[in-house]
């Protein structure tokens, strides 16, 4: 577990998380809708900090961006977990949460410094949190971003965009790119 940023302490060891468009209000003990952020004893953690389901080596053009060092690599990343529940989801085997599995791939424990070590090893010129949305796993998103950032990697993430303006403010000083990616044409379907 690693200690969440961007949440606010309540009374009765209730926390209010402030990292998606939900602000879950989370008891002590429970989750929130990402399920991937835990209440423990009044203090927000998330669960999934350097546990990679999926790492992959994927042209820019996959996230997809043309005019982002185009022709170059992307080292691309993800944890368990999401803030949507779209039916339609291409990830879902990996957007649900499981933490020890995703759609039978055990995860991997792996530090912000070894992400970036391995993304330059293998000459990539960004590393993407993709495949799920990333502010889910935001605290290891911005400390890999930052390493990242001072190695010369650019960053990218593949969003749905339903962050919070402080998600987008803290991240904001690492990151060179973001493609949101829309989930549907209604609000209904966004409520």
């Amino acid at each position: 577990m690693h200690q969440a940023i961007l949440y606010r302490k309540k009374q009765n060891n209730r926390v209010v998380c402030d990292l998606c468009g939900h602000h879950c209000r989370v008891n002590e003990g429970e989750y929130g809708q990402c399920g991937v952020r835990r209440n423990v004893d009044g203090t927000l953690y998330s669960l999934v900090y350097g546990r990679l389901v999926a790492e992959n080596i994927d042209p820019i053009e996959k996230k997809p961006l043309f005019h982002v060092i185009p022709g170059s690599l992307s080292y691309s990343i993800s944890t368990v977990g999401c803030n949507f529940d779209c039916l339609h989801c291409q990830n879902a085997s990996i957007s649900s949460v499981d933490f020890s599995k995703a759609n039978g791939r055990t995860a991997m424990e792996k530090t912000a410094d070894q992400v970036v070590h391995d993304a330059a090893a293998c000459g990539c010129k960004s590393i993407s949190y993709t495949y799920v949305e990333p502010t889910i796993f935001f605290e290891y998103a911005y400390d890999t971003a930052k390493l990242a950032t001072e190695r010369n990697i650019k960053n990218v993430f593949v969003t749905n965009g339903y962050m919070t303006t402080e998600a987008l403010d803290t991240i904001s000083l690492y990151l060179d790119a973001a493609n949101v990616d829309l989930k549907a044409f209604t609000e209904d379907f966004y409520k």
